[in-house]
């Protein structure tokens, strides 16, 4: 249970410790370090058909054994490394889905040096500003936009993986690049006026 009485979007008011703290500190909040957008890429390409409750109690794993989410070691792994974190229990063991984030980082790296830094390029796609979206009930939230159909085709164009536009809109709600705040939620006014 949340430790006040401010209202949240009703997944952050039924959340746990750490699904808590991600609604109040983190979700929504835009993201202009490139270190935090592989993260993020990682982490939401690893929960596709999983619940991000799961993903997120496995987070200081994902860093662990994604060099702390440094995408220039994570291009240099090879099919040895991949094996062996196929074996390690405290991430998901998905064999595409571990392949993907080697393939994404090395597809990070070209788009870094195309732009200059990735948060460039993707922040391109809602030309530089958080959408500003004004829900009042959570069934109301869509799993994808025009943005993020956009950001999907031209991620898979460039090669990446598991970027599809439920993936990337998800993603581009952890980036602040959408604030999905429900309006009576207490983060929304606070997410507003951040770029």
């Amino acid at each position: 249970m949340p430790p006040d009485k401010r209202e949240r979007c009703d997944w952050g008011a039924r959340a746990d410790e750490l699904m808590l703290a991600y609604h109040d500190q983190e979700w929504g909040v835009p993201v202009h370090d490139d270190g935090k957008q592989f993260e993020f890429l990682t982490l939401e390409s690893a929960q596709a058909g999983l619940s991000w409750a799961t993903v997120l109690r496995k987070r200081e794993n994902y860093r662990r054994a994604f060099a702390d989410f440094d995408p220039q070691k994570v291009a240099r792994f090879t099919a040895k490394r991949i094996e062996r974190l196929l074996a390690d229990a405290g991430i998901i063991r998905n064999r595409l889905k571990v392949a993907a984030a080697v393939t994404n980082a090395r597809r990070f790296l070209v788009v870094q040096e195309e732009f200059g830094t990735f948060d460039k390029y993707i922040w391109r796609f809602v030309n530089g500003q958080p959408i500003q979206r004004r829900l009042e009930r959570m069934k109301d939230m869509p799993a994808t936009s025009k943005e993020s159909d956009a950001l999907s085709k031209d991620l898979k164009q460039r090669g990446f993986k598991f970027v599809g536009s439920t993936i990337i809109y998800a993603h581009m709600q952890a980036v602040g690049m959408v604030n999905d705040h429900l309006v009576t939620c207490f983060r929304h006014r606070v997410c507003a006026w951040l770029k």
